[in-house]
């Protein structure tokens, strides 16, 4: 009895091990199972955020970088803005070195290739030959860049008895040349090396043409200028002056060089007046824009001025003939300011003796025919 007893609370400590040993079991699969739950929705929210982030992130440097451009553009935009105006400012007084380079000529009076006779007109084309009108040696002639003698391109033996002015007619690769000894304008033909007869016109006259071709003709003893086009069968269209003899914005005393702008307004050293008028196209008069009072040496005065050039910023250069010097007015200046030349009549580096005409080449020097020094004196842009 005991026995049964004693067995009978074994098998049920037994069974009640087992229970309890069940209901852990069960726990700890639950508990397994849970873990396993939460880490499987942890993976997929990480799935879920990062690639979120990392779009975010993307997105946020791509921000961060545009703006970074778009303040550098502007600053740049800016900074490009100043620059602009300065290079807008800094050229309104362009300076040039005062000692001169002989380009031709130089070497005393006479009619040696190496030699000038009173040269006029000149053109500088883009290798920096020199175009010269020879005067006294009744000749055209070029000098080649850095050369030390010239080549005759047109002379007395082809049918040119006294060229007193010339213009380079681009545009038919020919010379616009008058000619006094036979009192005409002629087109000279450089390739076929042929005469064109233009005019037939009074001795004393000067040339200029404009950006279409148009020939204008300063007369010196009829106090005019004309414009002549091609196929014209008159003597052409007054332009300036053709009012008489005197010093009235309408006439001229004794006019010389003249200059076409763009604006086909016609610049004319009025030598007599000591002058430089200013024709506006279909002006009935003309504006006094350098020299206005009297002849004279100082800064608002002019001594027969005779070259005349205009550059793109409007500004004014007129060869001051009797003052030895170079005189450059720009818009609205009352004064005018000393180019080069300026000390005294001479020979010297830094000397002219009666400068007459004036030419620029491509990279902005300035060339002055020093006409009774016999030579042209290149003077160099500076950039300081």
């Amino acid at each position: 009895m005991i026995l049964d007893n004693i067995e009978t609370c074994d098998n049920e400590q037994v069974k009640l091990k087992s229970t309890t040993q069940s209901r852990s079991l069960s726990q700890c699969f639950q508990k397994r199972k849970l873990i396993w739950i939460i880490i499987f929705i942890v993976v997929i929210i990480l799935i879920i955020i990062i690639p979120i982030v990392i779009i975010k992130t993307k997105k946020s440097n791509v921000i961060q970088i545009s703006a970074t451009v778009e303040i550098t553009t502007q600053e740049t935009t800016e900074t490009l803005n100043e620059s602009t105006t300065e290079e807008r400012i800094l050229p309104k007084y362009k300076k040039w070195k005062q000692q001169g380079i002989t380009v031709a000529g130089g070497n005393g009076d006479g009619d040696q290739l190496n030699q000038l006779g009173f040269p006029g007109t000149i053109n500088i084309d883009e290798n920096k030959t020199i175009l010269i009108l020879d005067k006294n040696n009744r000749r055209i002639v070029e000098w080649k860049y850095g050369s030390n003698s010239s080549q005759i391109i047109l002379g007395v033996y082809d049918r040119l008895f006294y060229p007193t002015d010339i213009v380079v007619d681009k545009e038919n690769n020919a010379l616009i040349i008058y000619d006094t000894g036979s009192r005409r304008i002629i087109r000279w033909f450089r390739e076929n090396q042929t005469i064109q007869e233009i005019l037939a016109f009074n001795p004393n006259i000067y040339l200029a043409m404009d950006k279409n071709g148009s020939i204008y003709i300063c007369d010196y003893y009829a106090n005019e200028v004309r414009r002549w086009k091609d196929g014209d069968k008159t003597r052409g269209t007054i332009v300036a002056g053709g009012n008489g003899y005197g010093t009235d914005l309408n006439q001229f005393r004794s006019p010389r060089c003249i200059f076409v702008d763009d604006d086909y307004s016609v610049f004319v050293s009025d030598w007599g007046n000591d002058r430089v008028m200013k024709w506006k196209q279909g002006a009935t008069e003309g504006i006094a824009v350098a020299g206005w009072n009297n002849n004279g040496g100082n800064l608002d005065q002019l001594s027969n001025p005779e070259g005349v050039l205009v550059d793109q910023l409007g500004h004014i250069y007129v060869a001051d003939y009797n003052n030895h010097r170079v005189v450059r007015w720009c818009d609205g200046d009352i004064y005018g300011s000393v180019v080069v030349g300026g000390n005294g009549v001479g020979n010297g580096s830094n000397q002219l003796n009666s400068p007459a005409r004036l030419s620029f080449d491509t990279e902005g020097n300035l060339y002055v025919v020093d006409q009774r020094n016999r030579r042209v004196q290149k003077f160099e842009i500076s950039h300081d």
